[in-house]
């Protein structure tokens, strides 16, 4: 299975109660990763949380959970400092806010990725349309690429995904996606394209199965986040030591392992289109998840 080989980053390890703020200068920052990276074993997330926490003067740790909504809800009660998160649970309404745009990853030279609906390399379907009836995999919930974008294509039909689908079903994971129409277990898919691609430069025996039917418009790249409320020069810290690793032979190895160009300061205004979409959809769908403290996303 591909997940013996290849998952999505989720997040490492179990928490303490500690707020940044508090924490001494021997505590760990906590940082979480989502399903928006690809990597081929632990030992790299190891070595870059080594990289990360030898030039912030003090460990770094991974957080590893299997949604998105758990991570959130961490870094709604403070559980973690940091986090990669996706560009939708990023524009979601909260009230009261409690993250920043820390840096937006590059890629291929530019702040951008596309979700991809993907069939089966052998299948007959062409289009969103010739999926009418079938089973449709999505990736998360409160994912842009591989839940929202194809429930925007929904709506602007005047359809719902569960009238439009035979059955759909959420991997959580880009690459169980990728896998589950590379193995027949769904007809079509929705997945991020990075990922998708990733997978197809390491593994292309896996994305060979596969067949890409639809591209997306260009979105904002699943960005990197902080915690409203830890210390600034924390934050300030890390994002130097983010968008400085291009230019540093040691950071320099872990941008490539991730095959990324570098980390770039970015308005959030990168992320208008994903908004707007969210919106277009939760004016027909009012329960599509809400990253609120009072609403724990439905």
């Amino acid at each position: 299975m591909l997940r013996s080989i290849v998952c999505a980053l989720v997040l490492v390890g179990l928490l303490g109660p500690a707020k940044a703020e508090h924490m001494g200068s021997g505590e760990h920052i906590r940082f979480g990763l989502t399903a928006v990276v690809v990597r081929e074993n632990l030992r790299f997330l190891d070595q870059w949380a080594e990289y990360l926490g030898d030039k912030m003067g003090r460990p770094v740790e991974f957080i590893r959970r299997r949604s998105y909504r758990e991570v959130m809800d961490m870094l709604d009660s403070g559980a973690l400092d940091f986090a990669w998160i996706c560009g939708f649970p990023y524009v979601q309404k909260r009230e009261p806010e409690f993250l920043k745009l820390l840096a937006v990853p590059i890629y291929k030279g530019e702040p951008l990725y596309h979700s991809y609906i993907i069939v089966h390399a052998d299948s007959p379907y062409r289009s969103l349309d010739d999926l009418r009836g079938k089973v449709f995999a999505y990736s998360d919930p409160e994912s842009n690429s591989g839940f929202l974008y194809p429930q925007y294509l929904l709506t602007k039909r005047g359809e719902k995904s569960e009238t439009y689908f035979h059955q759909t079903f959420f991997t959580f994971n880009h690459a169980e996606t990728i896998e589950a129409v590379a193995e027949q277990v769904a007809d079509g898919g929705a997945v991020d394209s990075y990922i998708w691609e990733y997978i197809s430069a390491t593994m292309p025996s896996i994305t060979n199965k596969t067949r890409i039917i639809r591209r997306s418009p260009t979105f904002g790249f699943p960005p990197l986040v902080s915690r409203v409320g830890i210390n600034e020069d924390l934050e300030e810290h890390m994002r130097a030591v983010l968008t400085e690793m291009h230019a540093d032979p040691e950071g320099r190895p872990f941008l490539s392992g991730l095959k990324l160009d570098e980390f770039r300061v970015l308005p959030p205004a990168l992320f208008d289109n994903i908004r707007e979409m969210a919106d277009r959809v939760r004016s027909v769908q009012p329960s599509l998840a809400k990253a609120t403290k009072d609403d724990k996303g439905g």
